[in-house]
């Protein structure tokens, strides 16, 4: 697992989906709704309970271990345990050829503001920002996790909020055709010179936008 040069490292995401949802899909997910994405934990923890957040990321090495919520995103604080932990976890290949996280992604109505807070929080400056006119991004490098911040014309509110992730799959046609155009759409050229995407569709049921993605062509330190 590669730290940033602060240390900072996310070693879990939950999100409040339906852990079966995703087992149905070829996911390998413990009884306690945990799966390994390269070594990040995917914490799949079913419905929301009233003023638990839909879904949250557990940071170890924040540069102030109080910290609860960075622009709107909710936040825990882990430690060194936490990062053994997932050091320690065996990576697998889950059924459907899914290997990894290749991103994050979350949305924001003012890129600047929630870049300065990620980068605040953790030590990870954004490292670049592509703006397509319509549409900005900026990236941060987050231990293995790359996180992609997005703005465009309609995304209103206060704080940045949690929109999708992206995982990384070993052959993106023959998990396509296992489950079919219902479940998960046709794969496309993606924005990345010579890969591919193809994304979840909502009957799924996984809860969140989720894409998958055909491996990086070139090293990611070059982000």
């Amino acid at each position: 697992m590669t730290a940033t040069a602060t240390g900072a490292t996310v070693v879990e995401i939950e999100l409040a989906v339906d852990p079966d949802a995703w087992r149905a899909v070829g996911f390998t997910v413990d009884d306690e709704g945990v799966l390994m994405l390269g070594g990040i934990r995917l914490r799949l923890s079913g419905p929301t309970h009233e003023g638990a957040p839909s879904a949250r990321w557990t940071i170890a090495g924040l540069t102030d271990p109080a910290i609860t919520d960075i622009d709107g995103l909710a936040t825990l604080s882990g430690g060194a345990s936490d990062v053994s932990d997932v050091r320690e976890s065996t990576a697998i290949l889950h059924p459907n050829g899914v290997t990894s996280f290749d991103h994050l992604v979350v949305s924001t109505s003012d890129l600047d503001r929630t870049c300065d807070a990620i980068g605040a929080a953790t030590g990870a400056a954004r490292r670049r920002v592509r703006d397509t006119g319509t549409l900005r991004q900026g990236f941060h490098r987050i231990g293995e996790l790359i996180v992609e911040v997005v703005t465009f014309p309609g995304v209103t509110g206060p704080h940045a909020t949690f929109w999708g992730i992206a995982l990384n799959v070993v052959d993106i046609d023959a998990l396509h055709a296992q489950y079919g155009d219902a479940v998960v759409s046709a794969p496309k050229d993606a924005v990345q010179t010579g890969r591919r995407i193809s994304s979840f569709r909502e009957s799924a049921g996984l809860g969140v936008p989720v894409a998958v993605m055909t491996p990086h062509q070139r090293r990611r330190d070059a982000l």
